[in-house]
């Protein structure tokens, strides 16, 4: 536990090192290696049962919080140019047949309503693709029956986003000539993506040069809302908001671009209690009370390849930061959309992380 203190020097690698004792910053940093991992596994022929299948429609199934954002985002990403349709459920739909590809996901072997995703899938002869623990009921259910791709980096619970949407991509890879996907890079390059973006915001690098001390340093003593300009930011600004709730306890709102607009005034009126406009030069405490907290500040997460139209739709809000990858680097070629979501994937996570070691101030 790190006691909260607005004098936390970010530059300080080895404070910063010292106070993870418990390895935050580590698994915050492996969205690489868990993604490294699933290619190596699809690889191996671990998936090699859906090779030129045809299928009716793909379901992902996400049993616990992590998994169900993964599957929302994957068809979000990719939902609209898909030639099967891609569905995301809390659990097997009863529909499902064997015409259907379903891919379960999860991260607790003991949970129930894994179980009983997996064993509705197989019951109904379903191609069944189980992305959780070995282990358990799980194990005795799937055993023999289902293709299964066990995590093979272990992290702790809240930094899996990334593994569960490399499942799900490698399961439309194989089914490639089925739903027609296109421009959906090669998972190990997506890895090697995510990679850069870890070695970019490692404890060594200052804030200046790191794009995650830079973002907790920004939201630092502030009201944060995560805003998305499209269904997947949408989905990766909640994923943003509950890293920061479950590492920091900030409390962050999330939601589309759109409804954040209309409460372009709440966000940035600032009053006292009494009613009275805060101007900090005449504010008393004893006679006004308590100064208002500051205004929230927006962050917009975006992937649309045109950085100038992502900032002209965030214009009307006075305090934004628009995080998008688009023109950070020296190259010219615009990175996919899911080459983007895992950089501010792991910029958002490790953002968390900082600020959790800061006390969550």
């Amino acid at each position: 536990m790190t006691a909260p203190s607005p004098l936390f020097d970010f530059d300080d690698a080895g404070g910063v090192l010292a106070a993870d004792v418990d390895g935050i910053l580590r698994s915050a940093a492996l969205g690489g290696a868990q993604i490294r991992a699933v290619a190596a596994a699809v690889d191996e022929g671990l998936l090699g049962r859906l090779t030129d299948m045809h299928p009716r429609s793909v379901v992902f199934v996400g049993t616990d919080a992590r998994a169900r954002s993964a599957a929302e985002l994957v068809v979000a990403m990719f939902g609209g140019q898909a030639g099967v349709p891609l569905v995301s459920a809390p659990a097997t739909p009863p529909w499902v047949g064997a015409l259907d590809v379903v891919v379960v996901s999860g991260n607790d072997a003991g949970d129930p309503e894994l179980a009983r995703s997996i064993d509705a899938g197989l019951r109904r002869s379903a191609e069944v693709v189980v992305d959780a623990p070995d282990e358990g009921p799980v194990r005795a259910v799937s055993a023999g029956r289902a293709m299964s791709l066990p995590p093979r980096v272990r992290v702790q619970t809240r930094y899996v986003l990334a593994r569960h949407v490399a499942v799900f991509c490698a399961v439309l890879g194989v089914l490639q000539r089925a739903v027609r996907i296109s421009g959906v890079p090669p998972l190990a390059e997506v890895a090697d993506t995510a990679d850069e973006e870890a070695a970019r915001n490692h404890p060594a690098n200052e804030v200046f040069h790191n794009p995650a001390k830079s973002l907790a340093v920004r939201m630092q003593s502030r009201r944060v809302v995560f805003a998305g300009d499209s269904a997947a930011t949408t989905v990766l600004a909640r994923h943003a908001s509950e890293s920061l709730l479950q590492e920091a306890g900030v409390v962050a709102g999330a939601a589309a671009l759109s409804d954040v607009l209309v409460a372009r005034d709440r966000l940035t009126n600032v009053v006292t209690a009494s009613g009275e406009n805060y101007d900090p030069f005449f504010h008393d405490e004893e006679l006004d009370g308590p100064a208002p907290i500051a205004p929230a500040r927006v962050f917009v997460l975006s992937t649309d390849p045109d950085r100038s139209a992502a900032q002209r739709r965030t214009a009307a809000l006075p305090d934004v930061e628009l995080m998008s990858v688009i023109g950070e680097f020296e190259s010219s070629t615009v990175p996919t959309v899911l080459e983007q979501v895992a950089v501010l994937t792991v910029r958002t996570e490790m953002a968390a992380a900082y600020l959790g070691l800061a006390g969550g101030r």
